[in-house]
């Protein structure tokens, strides 16, 4: 990677950002190319994607700064509507790469399948007979799909839950079988879904209860994915605000989401900010990762702050993020979505594992931005300067009054609809 070529990004149009992309070894010509042209998702496929197919809805395909993550770095593509995500993401991968970048974490990558069972006769007896054949239900669960087997993967443990009846929610007795499945590069809805269908006949009979379902969890707490960072107060300087006094505020703002739920709901949505455009890209599941994710920050039983950011002995700010993330890189949307794949190149991950330590960097980094405008400028002066462009289109600006009307409304104290309409007017009728 030639990361001269990407310095200013945000200066140039999207043909020129595309040839920096291609001088920077970054990206093929031949993609190069396909993007200069416009959609990548071509209609025959949409029309085979989902059913009544009638369009394709796009969203906006930016990459953001080089991320130094595990001594390597990484341009990442990110599909998002929202004008500030990529310019908060790219701030933040500058100054945590000049501060040594990210170190990740990736647990074995096991996914979770349960079998629910109702009307269970004696549940004590029942959890003991499931674990005397533990090994049986896992062989029947394997040959229901050898393939995943035979490249190393398949059911490798069985866990019993007993979930007590609640006449407060109105909620019987259940017995729950976790089927703990190593599903290798893909996400493996579809191959855990097989096979807790498979073992639901062995189970009943086993327990003689009756299987109320077998399906996937997408609460995946064995598939942990964490990134940390490391930055001096050297680097945190903003305005009137010392380093240290960056440093300390954002410590304080990190423990009101832990405190609060009503803020750990927004500080929670800003690291998915950056999350999801990446999965998004990736040709991955951001629905499912959103409700994983959310459940964990839970866990406690309050829902809290994802991230955490502590003082160093030395006085550096520490920043920890931990998140369910069971991303794969082959499978579904990824194996047919032009999209997907062309972020599978700009990337250049080798694995599933590696896509992870990618995205929840990306989190991070979209956390530390939010926080670091929000005590000190404030977020709302950053984000509507990154909206001046959305203003512009909405108020009917075409082509180079776009730019026009941005760079004019970012000199207004009040930035909204009614102010862009007027400057619009005025350039057009040759007042400005």
């Amino acid at each position: 990677m030639e990361k001269s070529f990407l310095k200013k990004l945000y200066l140039k149009d999207r043909v020129e950002r595309i040839n920096a992309l291609v001088s920077a070894r970054i990206l093929p010509e031949k993609d190069a190319e396909r993007l200069k042209k416009g959609s990548l998702l071509p209609q025959e496929t949409a029309d085979h994607m989902i059913e009544n197919q009638i369009a394709a809805y796009e969203l906006p395909l930016g990459v953001a700064r080089p991320f130094l993550i595990d001594g390597q770095d990484y341009v990442v593509p990110m599909a998002v509507e929202e004008p500030s995500v990529i310019a908060a993401a790219s701030s933040a991968a500058k100054i945590i790469s000049l501060a040594g970048g990210f170190q990740t974490d990736i647990q074995n990558r096991t996914m979770i399948g349960q079998i629910a069972l109702l009307d269970v006769p004696d549940m004590a007896e029942a959890e003991k007979i499931l674990y005397v054949h533990k090994e049986e239900i896992l062989k029947q669960a394997n040959e229901s799909h050898p393939s995943i087997v035979k490249r190393g993967g398949g059911a490798k443990d069985l866990i019993v839950r007993m979930i007590k009846a609640d006449e407060t929610a109105n909620t019987p007795p259940f017995l729950v079988i976790h089927l703990h499945i190593e599903t290798l590069e893909a996400m493996g809805a579809n191959i855990i879904d097989t096979m807790v269908e498979a073992v639901k006949p062995v189970v009943e009979d086993l327990t003689k209860g009756r299987a109320l379902m077998g399906i996937i969890s997408n609460y995946t707490t064995k598939c942990l994915a964490t990134a940390v960072c490391r930055i001096p107060v050297s680097l945190l300087e903003r305005g009137i605000y010392s380093g240290a006094e960056v440093r300390d505020r954002i410590i304080e703002a990190c423990k009101f989401a832990i405190a609060d739920p009503y803020r750990a709901v927004t500080h929670n949505k800003g690291i998915m900010n950056g999350i999801d455009p990446v999965v998004m890209a990736s040709g991955n599941d951001w629905r499912a990762i959103e409700a994983g994710v959310h459940a964990y920050a839970a866990r406690s039983g309050q829902y809290r702050s994802l991230s955490n950011w502590t003082m160093a002995d030395n006085g550096d700010l520490i920043g920890n993020l931990t998140i369910p993330l069971p991303v794969g890189t082959v499978g579904g949307s990824i194996a047919v979505h032009p999209g997907a794949q062309l972020a599978k190149r700009i990337l250049g991950y080798q694995n599933a594992k590696e896509l992870e330590s990618i995205i929840v960097s990306v989190g991070l980094a979209q956390n530390f931005s939010a926080l670091k405008a929000l005590v000190t400028e404030g977020i709302q002066k950053g984000h509507m300067r990154l909206h001046a462009r959305s203003l512009a289109m909405s108020a009917g600006a075409k082509g180079e009054e776009i730019r026009a009307v941005a760079d004019k409304l970012k000199q207004r104290k009040n930035m909204d609809l009614a102010a862009a309409k007027a400057i619009l007017e005025e350039i057009r009728s040759g007042l400005l």
